[in-house]
């Protein structure tokens, strides 16, 4: 895939709800930022999901997952600053199911520090997840969200997704199911 993203960064700073907010590409000084932004939102989003000895272990291996994946070869994971601090990020990607076409990206992360939940930065970064999605010529975007994760299917149906019938088990300290959600471009 031809690296679409180099040095890309979106700056939002005119609109009332996002003074002062930029997504830009994550680079390696963003790795324990961003590993930080991951484990708080676990720890807040998943603390009546996912056990929390689960979500401890996981916490963990953060900081080292991220220093690996964040390089400077990154084309997918997206630092969401606010006023210059990492504030959240997103990975976003073609699709990785089967049943999907090549016209068909994938939300696979977007993660918030609690402390800035419900600020509309979110919605935000929806928008420009939307945008990526669109300016490649896909068609859909699809997102996978656990099922007892309520707040999050509310977010993504206020986005534009549905539930597309798929769903799958996943193993996180117990069987959780996953659904899949999409939303046409």
């Amino acid at each position: 895939m031809e690296n679409v993203h180099k040095h890309e960064s979106i700056r939002f700073a005119g609109l009332d709800d996002a003074q002062g907010i930029i997504i830009r590409l994550a680079v390696p000084a963003d790795a324990l930022d961003i590993a930080d932004i991951h484990m708080r939102s676990w720890e807040v989003a998943y603390k009546d999901i996912i056990p929390a000895n689960f979500i401890r272990e996981k916490n963990a291996t953060r900081p080292a997952q991220w220093q690996q994946v964040i390089t400077a070869e990154n084309t997918t994971y997206f630092v969401i600053q606010k006023y210059a601090k990492a504030v959240g990020f997103i990975g976003i990607d073609q699709a990785r199911d089967d049943d999907l076409g090549d016209d068909s990206y994938e939300l696979q992360a977007i993660y918030l520090h609690p402390d800035f939940f419900r600020q509309g930065i979110g919605t935000i970064a929806m928008s420009f997840i939307i945008d990526k999605a669109r300016s490649l010529g896909n068609a859909n975007i699809v997102v996978w969200v656990l099922a007892d994760n309520i707040d999050s299917i509310r977010f993504y149906e206020k986005c534009g997704f549905t539930a597309d019938g798929k769903s799958q088990d996943i193993e996180y300290g117990n069987i959780l199911k996953v659904i899949r959600m999409r939303r046409l471009l």
